[in-house]
Formats: structure tokens, C-alpha cells, sequence
């Protein structure tokens, strides 16, 4: 048997499995045939509907393509549905009772037919049960929008009448709540706001009818500009005067019983009037509804989380009033209150009373205590159908007596906290909110403005979507401002939350409900003082993220200790374990949090962020002594109390701590120049080097290490000021701003010779000799070099004297000498092997290749270099193995194998568009040109080994 369902998200089921059906514009064909079953469309139609007026250029082609997918989707019920081309289109041929849009339409004219009531009423609520959503969710072309928009009018005028037919029946009780909603949805509507009039009427509200009357004429004279149309004019007067035709009929359940009628509980306020994405969270929220979902007919319990502002009630109320025939006896709604900034949590015994009431028990039979209350309850909704919202909950103590015990109920929670009890006592499924994805967040945002505000700042709208972060609360607040304000322009509202102190302010609209700092403080309050202090400081550690470790310097607490508070923080949504050991803060928070931190003793601060800097800054020198152990050493100060640096095994633990840390490190740098931390940052600063050098994060180098500078001229540290230099003119030089690391070599140089420092004179002539070599200028950047090597040799420093001799080889193949090249890189081999500096000898084997490639020795050329990327490989070095695959590749051209070639230049290309090379775009060039040669274009040359 096969069924298709438009009224909401499009789906196919056949003997009740769902259809793959493609994506969305293969989709979108599929229902443009369904609309119209059994009758040909036109190719023009079909075109017009699926692509509106932006067709792809071959669209004829592209849609016999989809047709062609979707009898393949559909050919399990190839008896039972086919589409077929007549002349001039296409027709699709099925029972129209097998798709829910026709039914619908087929139901709603037989009730309007019908002689009897109860009939009539019957057939109206089987159509518009039918309804699951908007229909055709998630198709937007055009065309689709006029439909859907008439479907929903459709929709709305069965409602009505079918309003006009239950109130006809006397069943006015029942049809409160859902009047209620609805008028919320369409305050407009004249015949809705009658209904609503008579059902509170009749249920002894007359009062309330009147006020809603008011409230009706004053929105139609401020919007539109009109009064009430006669007939409800008409209304109001005959409730003034009582009139007796309005009194309610007598219903056949309750004419001459004496009972109280048993009221059907629509509870669930509005459905939120925007709402975007959270595609997947619905699709969980689906599978409750699943028979099979409930083992050993349990109740169906889900636990939504997340963050305050994330989203949790919008989510659960969306997919709610989009599944409402799933839940023919009602639904029950409260707000538990759980983190309300304005009281305390509302008390089980009051939630259970209100549940009581809704279910229409009588006052004189319910029971004194609780738990008498809650049997009650559970009672009452024994074997109904019931969808039980449970919003903003407190904890699990809190939900207990609320939870039914019936299978047949489903029942939805939010909370800030993870509810683990009710996940062990009740099976909970847990369902976390992240924030909203980039393209959904603007989106919300758009929604709320317009396309025409939104698209004539551009800007303005980008940097407010970068500081909400993705948190809908924020995006709305902000949205709500500016609707407020039609004549505020989104530049101010981005100047507001572009500045730190003023960014929680810009998220307050004076409604406590609406205020994103009431938000947030709600949950800190609710925390242990213990964990608020962690939560205070971890908002002042630097970077985007921390480690366990990390947070145990910074708290000075035993690590055993932390793990236990950053459990309470992540159960609290406050603090997120991204990645196992690794948690960060929503931005927003963050700034909550720093807010929070900046309210205790600046003593108290200023240790743990003087922890936190010691901790980075030995961890740090631990791990790039294991990454170079060949760098020279220097002291540092101990460390404080409190403080426990990583231990690492060995260089690959070295090097998966600074990518871990690699983003923290860097702003760690600054926060210790901030802190007043001159030494740690200079410290901090040389400690990246080797890493930032390996990976080739240029960028981040240099700025550590003009950081770096500041600090050393702060101090008066000449030695630091002349490294610091140094370090600057090797980066500048690896970026390709020549000139930059020319003037930096200069100033090192002068530095070290007034203070005699011999060896890194030699290490800085050693760098202004690769200046001069990326300059074209070899004579010069060899007369540096030899200079260089004369100085290592009187101070008897190998590892300098085997870099001077890698570069001297280098040089003179530069000058066309190969055969120089291989007598002084093979010394430098020799030298390396001696004192183990595997990362030194690997750019002797790449000069080696190189010279052996220009001698046409292409097989000792592939050789060398494979015994390179070997070493280069084995420390972790991705940016000279993006320079020794381009010289491989270069080998294998001239040896002519272009496969080859194209190989190991993919493979560079791979690394230098992750890691930023400079040479990314020559590589390109090259996969595009492979008979040109890299190795020809020698001043674009950047290897940090002959620096």
C-alpha cells in the first residue's frame, strides 16, 4: 500500500516504509505532479513550479533526470502509482485517497454534506488530522508559496467551520484552549474572535468575552484602521444583554446525567511565531512517535537541553503543534518554573493540581497530599493518548510526581541541567540544543527584519550574527529591538554588541523574559558555590578552549577535584566537553562568566591567571625541547604553587599537545604581557616557534613574537630583544616579506655584536644569507653564510656548523656548482647523523636531491628526497614536506613520468592549502601546467632548513 503526505514534511510511505525521495527539487517535482493526480502538467508548468524563474540552463534534461530517479523511489508500488508522459507533460497516476492533500479535500466537502452533527463533526476532525505541519515543508519556490499559503487558508476556514459545528454541539468547554491558541496565531480574525466570545460565554466567562471583543476592536482600528464587522458588532451586543439564543445547547453526554463534561486539555501556548531549522532534532522527536519506540510499553519520555536562550521551549512547542493529531486527548503544559530569575521553582503538589483540574477532576475528590494527587493523576490519564509538556524543569525531583504512567503518553522536557536520574529511573532519551548553524542563524535573523533591512546593511547584519554566536535568544532580542526601533539602524545595534561592555546590555529589551544576562544568571545561581568559582575563572582563561589540566592550575584544585566541577558545569549547560578532556564556552557566556570574575578580588584573579601562564609556559618548554631537542636551552623560573605541568612521553605527544593548545597558546601569549608577565610571554612566544615553524602557522608567529619584543624591551632584556628580532626576520622571510626579515636580521646582528653573543651572530648571518638567496642575490647570501660557519666553527657548535654546510650546498647549486653542493650537503648528512638532528638532515637530503636532479641523476635524486620526506615526516614538519614533495615532483617530470609528477604535487597542494603554504598557488599552476618546473623558479624558494 502506498501513501504520500504533502500536509506537512513531503513523504512517501509504502506498506509503511518511507521513500528515499532525493533531495529537495527532486522533491519539489514529485508534489507538482501529486497536486494535480491523474491529470497531465505541462513541461512549462512543471519547469515553472520546481525552478520559478531561475531554470538551470539544460532544465529539460535535468528533469527528465529526476523523473527518472523518482519511478526508480517508486517502483515498490509500480502497481499503484506511475508517472508516465502524455502529450505535452507528464501525469502521475494514483488513487487520490492515497494522498493526504486530496483526502483531505475529499473529507472536508463530504462533512460539509452531511446531515447529521455528530457525522460531520467526525469527518471534519479526520481531515484535519491529516495536517502534520506546513505543507510541503522546506519547498520555496514560488509557486509553492502561493499553494501553501492557500492550503493554509483551506486549513483555517475547515477549522473554522468546524469550531461553528462543535459550538453548535454544545462543546464549548473543551474548545477554550484551542480558541485561545488560535486567536494568539490570527488576533485579526473576526469569525475566530466570535467563536472564542461564545465558548467563554457559555463557560460562565461573559467578562472575559467582552474584554476580548476590545481587544479585537482596538487591534482592527489601530492596524487597519476599521471597527468590528457587524456580525461580531452583532455578538457583543447580545452577550451585553444576555441574550438567551446564545445559551448552550444540551449535549447528549451530559443532558439530564448530572455529570460534569470531561474537558479535553489543549494547554500548549502559541507555536513560536519564527522558527528555522533544527531539522534533526525534529527527526528524533519524530521517533517517539514510533509504536515500536516504547520497549515493555513504557511512557515516552524525551529530555531536551541545553544552554538558557538556545532554543528548548521554541523546539518542543514547534514540533508539538505540528504533531497534534497524534495526541487526540490533549495536551498538558506547564512551566516548572526551574530557572525562573524572578522566583523559585514551582512546586510538584501546585503542577499536579494544575493537571488535575485540566483533566476535570472534581475539587471534592481529590486527594490532601501528594502522593494521593499524583495517583490520581496517573489515573486520569491511564490509557490516553496525552502529550505532557514539562517545560523548564529543575531537576529530576521536581518531575517525578509529573511523569504519567500510562505507554500511550509521551511526555517532553527542557531543562538547563542534564536530567541523568530520569535517564537511569525512566529510560529518558536525552536530546542536547547546540547553537544555531551559521546559515540558520541568519536566516532566524532575516525572518525577524526582512530581506530589505537585512540586505541594505550587510554588514551591520554580519557582525551581529558573529556576536550572537548562533544563540536564537540573542538573534531574537536583537530582532525585537530593531523592530522596536524601525528607524534604528543595524550599525548602531552592531556598534552595541561590538563592544564587550556594552554587549550583554545591547541583549536586554527591558523584559526580564527577554534579557540575556537575567538569562544566564538564573543558571549561575542555581550553582554550588564551588562550582561558580570555577565557572568565574574558566570565563578568564585565554583562547577558545581548556584542557583538564589546564583548569586545575587555574582553579589550583587537584585534578580529580576539576573533573568533578566541570561535570556540574557541563549537567548545567554552562560549559561544553567538545572534545574528550576539552571544554569551552558559549561567547556569550564567556562574557557572563568574565562579568562574574571581575566581581571577585583582582587578587583572587590575578593568582589563578598567574597559575594558568606558568602552567602553559613550562608545559611549553617541556614539549619543544622534545620537538628540538637541538635548540638552545634556557631557565626558567618555578613554577607556583598549584601549578602541574603535562607530562609528555615523547615528540608525537609534543606535537599533539601544541595542536591541541595551539589556539590557547597563542592568546596565552598575550594575556601574560597582559598580566604584567613580560618574562612568561617573551618565554611563551620562543617556546611556539619550532611548532609554529612545523606546521606553518607564519601569521600567528610573528605576532607572538612582536609580542615577545614589546616584553623584552619592557625588561630591558638586550639578548631578548636581539632573539626576538631574530625570530621575526626568520618568519618575515618564510611569509615572503623580504624586507621586513632583512631589517629584523640587521637589528638582531647589532644587538648580538655589542653583546658578543658569537653564536647567534652566526645564527642571524645564517638568516640574512637566505634572505639574500630569496632575493636573487646568491654571491652575497653565500658570503653571509661562510661567515657564519667560520663563527660556529671557533665556538665548536655542530648543529651549527651542519646547517651553515646544508646552506653553503645549497648556495652553490643556486650558482650552478652542483658537484660543491654534493661534497658540502653530504658533510652536513655526516655532521647531523653525528648529534642526531633528524630535522637538520633532512634538509642536507633535499639539497642533496636537488643537486642530483640538476646533474639529470633523476633515480639518486627521487632517492634522496624520499629519504628526506622520511625524517621531515617522522618530527612532524609539514611545511618542508610540502617543499620536498614539490621538488620530488619536479624529478619526476624531468624524468618523464607526469603521473608521478601530479601525485606528489596533489599531495603538497593538500598540505599547503591546510596549513597556508606560501607555494599553494604555484602548485596549482603546476597541476594545471605539469611540464612546468618548480625547481626552476629559484627565489620563490621558501624552506625554512636553509634559513
Amino acid at each position: 500500500m502506498v501513501s504520500f503526505g504533502l500536509l506537512g514534511s513531503v513523504e512517501v510511505r509504502v506498506d509503511g516504509t518511507e521513500v528515499n525521495l532525493g533531495h529537495a527539487r527532486q522533491q519539489c517535482v514529485l508534489v507538482a505532479l501529486l497536486v494535480e493526480a491523474n491529470h497531465v502538467v505541462a513541461v512549462d508548468q512543471l519547469v515553472d513550479r520546481v525552478w520559478g524563474e531561475r531554470p538551470p540552463r539544460r532544465v529539460q534534461g535535468t528533469l527528465y533526470s529526476y523523473l527518472s530517479r523518482l519511478r526508480q523511489a517508486l517502483a515498490p508500488a509500480a502497481e499503484q502509482v506511475s508517472i508516465v508522459r502524455r502529450s505535452g507533460g507528464y501525469v502521475l497516476s494514483v488513487e487520490e485517497t492515497a494522498v493526504d492533500l486530496h483526502r483531505f479535500r475529499r473529507l472536508v466537502g463530504e462533512a460539509r454534506a452531511a446531515d447529521e452533527d455528530e457525522r460531520a463533526s467526525a469527518l471534519f476532525a479526520q481531515a484535519l488530522g491529516l495536517w502534520r505541519g506546513r505543507a510541503f515543508t522546506a519547498l520555496d519556490t514560488p509557486w509553492f508559496t502561493t499553494l501553501r499559503e492557500a492550503l493554509e487558508r483551506e486549513r483555517t476556514a475547515a477549522e473554522l467551520d468546524h469550531t461553528d459545528l462543535r459550538l453548535r454541539m454544545g462543546r464549548h468547554t473543551g474548545l477554550l484552549a484551542e480558541l485561545s491558541t488560535r486567536s494568539e496565531a490570527h488576533p485579526l480574525d473576526e469569525r475566530l474572535a466570535g467563536q472564542l466570545m461564545v465558548a467563554l460565554y457559555r463557560s460562565g466567562r461573559p467578562a472575559q468575552a467582552l474584554h476580548h471583543y476590545q481587544e479585537i476592536r482596538c487591534r482592527l482600528a489601530e492596524e487597519l484602521g476599521t471597527d468590528p464587522s457587524p456580525p461580531l458588532q452583532d455578538l457583543h451586543q447580545r452577550i451585553l444583554t444576555a441574550d438567551p439564543a446564545l445559551t448552550a445547547p444540551a449535549t447528549p453526554s451530559t443532558a439530564g446525567s448530572g455529570r460534569r463534561p470531561v474537558p479535553v486539555p489543549r494547554q500548549l501556548p502559541a507555536s513560536p511565531p519564527v522558527f528555522i531549522g533544527r531539522i534533526p532534532e525534529l527527526a528524533t522527536l519524530d521517533r517517539l512517535l514510533d509504536p515500536q519506540a516504547a520497549p515493555g510499553g513504557t511512557v515516552m519520555v524525551s529530555a531536551i537541553g541545553g544552554v538558557g536562550g538556545v532554543g528548548k521551549s521554541w523546539l518542543v512547542l514547534h514540533w508539538a503543534h505540528n504533531r497534534l493529531e497524534h495526541f487526540p486527548d490533549g495536551q498538558l503544559y506547564i512551566n516548572l518554573r526551574g530557572f525562573d530569575p524572578s522566583g523559585e521553582p514551582l512546586a510538584p503538589a501546585v503542577a499536579v493540581r494544575g493537571f488535575l483540574d485540566a483533566l476535570g477532576a472534581d475539587p471534592a475528590e481529590i486527594p490532601a497530599e501528594l502522593d494521593g494527587q499524583t495517583g490520581l493523576y496517573r489515573s486520569l490519564t491511564s490509557d490516553k493518548r496525552l502529550l505532557i509538556v514539562l517545560d523548564n524543569a529543575c531537576d529530576t525531583a521536581q518531575l517525578l510526581p509529573l511523569l504519567p504512567g500510562s505507554s500511550t503518553c509521551t511526555v517532553l522536557i527542557t531543562s538547563r541541567r542534564q536530567l541523568t536520574g530520569l535517564a537511569v529511573s525512566h529510560g529518558a532519551r536525552s536530546l542536547d540544543l547546540d547553537v544555531l548553524p551559521d546559515t540558520e542563524a541568519r536566516h532566524l535573523l532575516i525572518r525577524h527584519l526582512g530581506h530589505r533591512r537585512t540586505a541594505a546593511e550587510p554588514d551591520a547584519v554580519a557582525t551581529l550574527l558573529t556576536y550572537c554566536a548562533g544563540l536564537p535568544l540573542a538573534i531574537s532580542i536583537l530582532a525585537a529591538r530593531a523592530a522596536a526601533g524601525p528607524d534604528l539602524p543595524l550599525s548602531a545595534l552592531a556598534e552595541e554588541v561590538q563592544e564587550a561592555a556594552t554587549r550583554l546590555d545591547a541583549l536586554d529589551t527591558g523584559d526580564m523574559a527577554a534579557d540575556l544576562r537575567a538569562v544566564f544568571s538564573s543558571s549561575y545561581h542555581a550553582l554550588e558555590p564551588d562550582t561558580a568559582q570555577a565557572f568565574r575563572l574558566i570565563g578568564l582563561a585565554p583562547g577558545p578552549d581548556i584542557s583538564v589540566s589546564a583548569t586545575a592550575s587555574l582553579t589550583g584544585l587537584p585534578v580529580a577535584r576539576v573533573r568533578v566541577l566541570l561535570r556540574k558545569l557541563r549537567a548545567a549547560h554552562l560549559v561544553q566537553e567538545h572534545t574528550p578532556g576539552r571544554h569551552r564556552m558559549h561567547d556569550l557566556i564567556r562574557l557572563y562568566a568574565t562579568e562574574q570574575g571581575h566581581g571577585q578580588p583582582v587578587s583572587v584573579s590575578e593568582a589563578a591567571l598567574h597559575r594558568l601562564a606558568d602552567f602553559y609556559l613550562h608545559t611549553a618548554h617541556t614539549a619543544a625541547g622534545l620537538l628540538d631537542a637541538h635548540r638552545d636551552q634556557i631557565p626558567l623560573a618555578a613554577a607556583r604553587p598549584g601549578v602541574v605541568p603535562e607530562e609528555m612521553a615523547d615528540r608525537g605527544a609534543a606535537l599533539d599537545w601544541f595542536t591541541a593548545e595551539h589556539r590557547v597558546l597563542y592568546a596565552a601569549v598575550d594575556l601574560a604581557a597582559g598580566l604584567g608577565l613580560d618574562a612568561h610571554a617573551w618565554q611563551l612566544a620562543r617556546a611556539l616557534e619550532t611548532f609554529f615553524d612545523y606546521r606553518g602557522h607564519l601569521h600567528d608567529w610573528a605576532a607572538s613574537q612582536r609580542t615577545a619584543l614589546k616584553a623584552a624591551r619592557r625588561l630591558g632584556e638586550r639578548s631578548w630583544q636581539a632573539d626576538a628580532h631574530r625570530s621575526l626576520g626568520v618568519a618575515y622571510t618564510q611569509m615572503g616579506r623580504l624586507d621586513e626579515g632583512h631589517t629584523h636580521f640587521h637589528q638582531a646582528l647589532e644587538l648580538y655584536d655589542h653583546l658578543g653573543d658569537r653564536v647567534s651572530q652566526a645564527h642571524t648571518y645564517r638568516g640574512l644569507g637566505w634572505v639574500c638567496d630569496r632575493q636573487g642575490r646568491p654571491r652575497e647570501a653565500l658570503d653571509h653564510n661562510e661567515r657564519a660557519l667560520r663563527l660556529y666553527r671557533r665556538a665548536d657548535h655542530r648543529g651549527g656548523q651542519a646547517m651553515a654546510l646544508n646552506n653553503a650546498g645549497w648556495l652553490h647549486a643556486m650558482l650552478g656548482q652542483y658537484e660543491r653542493t654534493l661534497d658540502y650537503c653530504a658533510q652536513a648528512v655526516a655532521l647531523n647523523r653525528e648529534i642526531d638532528d633528524r630535522h637538520a638532515e633532512a634538509g642536507a637530503w633535499d639539497s642533496l636531491g636537488y643537486a642530483h636532479h640538476h646533474l639529470a641523476r633523476y633515480a639518486d635524486a627521487t632517492g634522496c628526497y624520499e629519504r628526506a620526506l622520511d625524517l621531515v615526516r617522522g618530527v612532524g614538519d609539514r611545511f618542508n614536506e610540502t617543499e620536498i614533495l614539490r621538488h620530488l615532483g619536479d624529478t619526476h617530470l624531468a624524468a618523464g613520468d607526469h603521473e608521478a609528477a601530479r601525485l606528489v604535487w596533489r599531495q603538497a597542494l593538500e598540505i599547503a592549502e591546510e596549513i597556508g603554504h606560501p607555494a599553494a598557488d604555484e602548485l596549482r599552476d603546476a597541476l594545471m601546467d605539469p611540464a612546468r618546473d618548480l625547481s626552476e623558479d629559484q627565489s620563490e624558494d621558501t624552506r625554512r632548513g636553509r634559513s
